[in-house]
């Protein structure tokens, strides 16, 4: 897939800036140590945002938040449609009232061009039988690959700079369209790992939205297969319809019945629907708080 921006790959180096006056009436939204190039030997080189809250200290306690498409997360002056999540902002007012336990944010960089190849759920794509899909030939698949950097690689690292004396905090990864397949993949192939996964705006369709996909099918299979035991597990899904959200709200039975049917309930699974929410970053930062709250609040 095209990607519709490009961004400058620098050596590896860490700083720290301080972020502007936010909206929501918090004061201070944290502020963000950059990491323009982090060396991976699974995927190709990539920067991190590593959000830090007010007056973070490495000495206690704190979540960890992992998103992808991280370059859109924060500033909208320098992303490709002048739209952010708003998540630093969020992230500080809630924080800073006492609605959710202390927690840091990873964002990583999609990596262009291979963003599709990195997010598709790799194994799901064993469930594909019409032949006919692209003419038979497999498409790329990166995805194992980028969990392994995530945990592997990526993880470690926080731990080790952010995270040196936390212990049993909780991991969350999410991230929005294809980045909701990802999220929803990497709980399920490491549920040892993952607690929970937002997946806002999911991209059931899996790729480009055609008639006669066979995507939807194999992906849901691929999860009735693989789903998480619900102990200690939480999974937000959401959507809305209109533009590219108006293909999901089809497939809302399905995924409802998927998990409703192996013991999850309302009190660790939620799959909502916003009417007139489009696909964009402006209707994510409308709602994000929704999934923050419910899985980083401080019960």
């Amino acid at each position: 897939m095209k990607t519709l921006f490009v961004y400058l790959i620098f050596s590896l180096s860490i700083f720290s800036e301080e972020l502007k006056t936010p909206s929501h009436n918090n004061a201070n939204k944290g502020s963000i140590d950059k990491i323009y190039d982090f060396q991976s030997n699974y995927v190709d080189n990539r920067p991190i945002y590593v959000w830090l809250p007010p007056d973070f200290d490495p000495k206690k306690k704190h979540d960890l938040l992992i998103m992808h498409d991280g370059q859109n997360l924060f500033d909208g002056t320098k992303t490709w449609n002048g739209q952010e999540w708003e998540l630093d902002e969020w992230a500080s007012k809630l924080i800073s009232e006492n609605e959710l336990s202390s927690f840091i944010i990873i964002g990583i960089h999609n990596s262009g061009k291979k963003r599709w190849s990195d997010y598709f759920p790799e194994k799901a794509y064993n469930f594909v039988t019409e032949s006919n899909y692209l003419g038979g030939v497999k498409p790329e698949l990166n995805a194992d690959q980028y969990l392994k950097y995530i945990v592997k690689e990526l993880i470690p690292f926080v731990e080790k700079i952010y995270l040196k004396s936390s212990y049993d905090y909780k991991t969350i990864i999410g991230g929005s369209s294809m980045g909701g397949l990802i999220s929803m993949y990497a709980a399920f192939e490491y549920p040892e790992v993952f607690d929970g996964a937002i997946c806002m705006s999911t991209h059931w369709p899996g790729a480009i939205v055609m008639e006669s996909n066979p995507l939807p099918e194999a992906i849901f299979k691929y999860m009735t297969e693989n789903i998480p035991i619900p102990k200690n597990k939480k999974f937000y899904f959401d959507y809305g319809n209109k533009g590219l959200d108006e293909n999901y709200p089809q497939y809302s039975k399905t995924i409802d019945s998927l998990f409703l049917n192996n013991e999850y309930h309302k009190g660790n699974f939620k799959n909502l629907f916003f009417k007139n929410h489009w696909h964009s970053e402006e209707y994510w930062a409308k709602r994000v708080q929704i999934p923050l709250k419910f899985m980083l609040n401080q019960n």
